[in-house]
C-alpha cells in the first residue's frame, strides 16, 4: 500500500541524491534560490523551529533569512545529509504521521523546483498510488491554495481513464486548468513551469496567470 508517510520519505531520499548530483549552485524554482538555499530551508523547517516561524514573514522574518543565509553556507555534503536523515528527534516532524501529513506535498513540490530549475527538464512519470495521495490531497487543500485567485478555479485531472474534478474556487467567469495530479499540484503552489491546459475566456484566463497562487 502506498502511504503519504513512504512517500514522503521517498522524495526526500530522491531529492538529496538529485542535490548532490547537480551541485550547490544549481538553479531551483525558487526565486533566488539554489540547492545550498533549498537544503538550508529545509533543515530551517525541521530542526530550528525559533527560525522556522518566520518562513512564510511576519516578525521573525529578518532572524529566519539571517539563519537561512548561515545554514545554506555549511559544507554542502553536510547539508545534503542533514535533510537525507531527517529531523532531530525533538523536532515536531518526528512525531509519527507527522512526516506524510506536512512533508507530502513539501518534498514532491522542492524536488521538481529542483529538477524543473534545470533545462530540458520533463514531467516525471509518476506511479498510480503517488498521483492518487496528491490528488486527495489537493482536494482538501485547493481552496486555502486558491483564495487569492479573484475568479472561479475548477481543477480537472486527466491522468485516469475517467477524469476527475475539484472546484478550488467557485466564481463566474472561470477558468479549468487540466493536467495529471503532478502537474496541478505544482500549479497550486504557485509554480509556472508546468504542463497544463487552462481552458476558459480570455480574460479570465488573463486574471488567472496574473493573479497570486499557493500558500
Amino acid at each position: 500500500m502506498v502511504t503519504a508517510t513512504a512517500t514522503a520519505h521517498s522524495e526526500r531520499l530522491d531529492l538529496a541524491a538529485l542535490m548532490l548530483t547537480l551541485g550547490p549552485a544549481a538553479p531551483t524554482l525558487c526565486a533566488g534560490w539554489n540547492a545550498a538555499d533549498l537544503a538550508a530551508h529545509l533543515v530551517i523547517r525541521e530542526s530550528r523551529p525559533d527560525a522556522a516561524l518566520g518562513i512564510l514573514g511576519g516578525p521573525l522574518a529578518g532572524w529566519t533569512q539571517h539563519v537561512q543565509e548561515a545554514t545554506s553556507n555549511l559544507p554542502f555534503v553536510d547539508l545534503v545529509a542533514k535533510v537525507r536523515n531527517g529531523p532531530p528527534t525533538l523536532s515536531i516532524f518526528s512525531i509519527p504521521g507527522v512526516d506524510g501529513l506536512a512533508n507530502l506535498f513539501e518534498y514532491f513540490v522542492h524536488h521538481e523546483d529542483l529538477r524543473r530549475g534545470q533545462a530540458n527538464w520533463r514531467p516525471r512519470e509518476l506511479p498510480p498510488g503517488f498521483l492518487d495521495l496528491l490528488w486527495g490531497r489537493l482536494a482538501k487543500g485547493s481552496r486555502l491554495l486558491f483564495r487569492k485567485v479573484p475568479i472561479g478555479v475548477v481543477l480537472e485531472r486527466t491522468d485516469k481513464a475517467t477524469p476527475s474534478r475539484i472546484v478550488a474556487r467557485r466564481g463566474n467567469p472561470a477558468v479549468t486548468l487540466r493536467g495529471s495530479a503532478g502537474e496541478l499540484v505544482m500549479r497550486s503552489y504557485g509554480r509556472t513551469e508546468v504542463e497544463l491546459e487552462v481552458d476558459g475566456p480570455a480574460d479570465a484566463v488573463a486574471a488567472f496567470n496574473s493573479a497570486t497562487v499557493g500558500v
